[in-house]
């Protein structure tokens, strides 16, 4: 090959690179209208919360809240309940989520059954599991 060839192929190689490169580095700038939102994870894990820096590396959620099913052992019956996340032995207050592993963001309704729970929990005396 001539060093004409390989200069053009090389420019052309650093210029796709840079092209990559300048496209993964950007970050959205997503805003939400509801008060919150729910994280779907990549394990099948899902959290309701106040979603903070979604076009982040590491946005941050908080006000969380999870879904932790129980099964009654006489009658084999399944329920949900709703955990409201800070009671575990660290205490965590915000959660910092690795933007990798967030397959969905959605919005979740005032008028949905999860914003009714949250809002149960909010009010209960010593806030935590409102059972469905």
């Amino acid at each position: 090959m001539s060093k004409t060839v390989l200069k053009a192929c090389f420019l052309l190689l650093l210029s796709a690179v840079i092209l990559i490169n300048s496209g993964c580095s950007k970050t959205q700038n997503l805003t939400f209208t509801s008060e919150y939102q729910a994280v779907f994870l990549d394990n099948g894990q899902a959290f309701f919360g106040k979603l903070e820096n979604a076009g982040s590396a590491y946005p941050m959620l908080k006000d969380v809240y999870y879904v932790q099913s129980q099964v009654n052992k006489e009658t084999n019956q399944a329920t949900s309940i709703l955990i409201k996340r800070g009671k575990e032995w660290h205490g965590p207050d915000v959660m910092y989520i690795n933007s990798k592993h967030i397959v969905l963001i959605e919005p979740v309704s005032p008028d949905s059954r999860v914003a009714q729970l949250i809002e149960e929990a909010k009010k209960a005396s010593p806030p935590g599991q409102i059972a469905k």
